[in-house]
């Protein structure tokens, strides 16, 4: 059975990275305030406070979502 969920089969890695690489830092660090997109951005840095932080990977997993209904990807 295949599944709708966009997120299904995805690691919270593999999001980050392709945002990241669609909007670049500046832009994610403007969609979603939060200070491991605004100052000295990395993946790592970024999955570390994800990890630990609920309420913005949500935020992430939101964008991520709405990129991928926008673009078909």
């Amino acid at each position: 059975m295949s599944s709708n969920d966009p997120l299904h089969g995805k690691t919270l890695e593999s999001i980050l990275i392709e945002l990241e690489n669609h909007f670049g830092w500046e832009e994610l660090g403007e969609r979603i305030r939060i200070n491991c997109f605004i100052s000295n951005p990395s993946i790592n840095s970024s999955l570390k406070f994800l990890r630990k932080t609920p309420w913005a990977r949500k935020k992430v997993e939101e964008l991520y979502i709405k990129h991928v209904s926008n673009h078909h990807l």
